[in-house]
Protein backbone atom coordinates (compact mmCIF):
# COMPACT_ATOMS: atom_id res chain seq x y z
CA UNK A 1 0.00 0.00 0.00
CA UNK A 2 2.78 2.12 0.95
CA UNK A 3 4.21 1.96 -2.77
CA UNK A 4 1.88 2.53 -4.32
CA UNK A 5 0.84 5.87 -2.48
CA UNK A 6 4.52 6.90 -3.31
CA UNK A 7 4.25 5.92 -7.20
CA UNK A 8 0.84 8.25 -7.40
CA UNK A 9 2.88 11.20 -5.17
CA UNK A 10 6.27 10.92 -7.75
CA UNK A 11 3.14 10.64 -11.07
CA UNK A 12 1.54 14.31 -10.03
CA UNK A 13 4.76 15.81 -9.16
CA UNK A 14 6.15 15.09 -12.23
CA UNK A 15 2.79 16.14 -13.99
CA UNK A 16 3.06 19.25 -11.88
CA UNK A 17 6.45 19.94 -13.30
CA UNK A 18 5.78 19.20 -16.80
CA UNK A 19 2.75 21.60 -16.61
CA UNK A 20 4.90 24.34 -14.82
CA UNK A 21 7.38 24.15 -17.74
CA UNK A 22 4.90 24.67 -20.57
CA UNK A 23 3.62 27.46 -18.57
CA UNK A 24 7.17 28.99 -18.38
CA UNK A 25 7.38 28.99 -21.98
CA UNK A 26 4.14 30.38 -22.53
CA UNK A 27 4.76 33.18 -20.39
CA UNK A 28 8.11 34.27 -21.42
CA UNK A 29 7.05 33.90 -25.38
CA UNK A 30 4.22 36.23 -24.20
CA UNK A 31 6.66 38.63 -22.53
CA UNK A 32 8.72 38.81 -25.71
CA UNK A 33 5.76 39.75 -28.14
CA UNK A 34 4.73 42.46 -25.89
CA UNK A 35 7.93 43.66 -25.34
CA UNK A 36 8.40 43.73 -29.37
CA UNK A 37 5.62 45.40 -29.81
CA UNK A 38 6.74 48.43 -27.31
CA UNK A 39 9.69 48.84 -29.34
CA UNK A 40 8.05 48.81 -32.40
CA UNK A 41 5.89 51.38 -31.13
CA UNK A 42 8.21 53.80 -29.38
CA UNK A 43 11.17 53.42 -31.98
CA UNK A 44 8.58 53.69 -34.94
CA UNK A 45 9.24 53.60 -38.52
CA UNK A 46 9.96 56.46 -41.37
CA UNK A 47 6.88 57.90 -42.46
CA UNK A 48 4.75 57.15 -39.20
CA UNK A 49 3.56 59.62 -37.11
CA UNK A 50 2.65 59.11 -33.32
CA UNK A 51 -0.12 62.01 -31.83
CA UNK A 52 -0.82 62.16 -28.00
CA UNK A 53 -3.46 64.90 -26.65
CA UNK A 54 -4.83 65.30 -23.56
CA UNK A 55 -8.49 67.11 -23.81
CA UNK A 56 -9.79 68.76 -20.58
CA UNK A 57 -12.80 70.29 -20.14
CA UNK A 58 -12.40 74.38 -20.05
CA UNK A 59 -14.88 74.66 -16.58
CA UNK A 60 -12.59 73.17 -13.53
CA UNK A 61 -14.93 74.21 -10.86
CA UNK A 62 -16.33 70.99 -9.86
CA UNK A 63 -12.98 69.28 -9.51
CA UNK A 64 -11.25 66.45 -11.17
CA UNK A 65 -13.55 66.89 -14.53
CA UNK A 66 -12.17 63.51 -16.23
CA UNK A 67 -9.81 64.68 -19.39
CA UNK A 68 -9.31 62.44 -21.82
CA UNK A 69 -6.10 61.00 -23.42
CA UNK A 70 -5.91 60.56 -27.10
CA UNK A 71 -3.37 58.82 -29.10
CA UNK A 72 -3.41 58.58 -32.81
CA UNK A 73 -0.90 56.76 -35.44
CA UNK A 74 -0.86 58.37 -38.90
CA UNK A 75 1.11 56.42 -41.56
CA UNK A 76 2.40 57.74 -44.83
CA UNK A 77 3.45 61.77 -45.18
CA UNK A 78 4.68 62.88 -41.78
CA UNK A 79 3.92 66.41 -42.32
CA UNK A 80 0.25 66.00 -42.92
CA UNK A 81 -2.27 67.97 -41.25
CA UNK A 82 -4.36 65.90 -38.67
Amino acid sequence: MRYRSLKILRARRLAREKRNKSIKWMKYLVYSIIIGLLLLFATGCNGVKHVISIEEPTDHTSGDDGGKLKYKIIFGDVNQKE
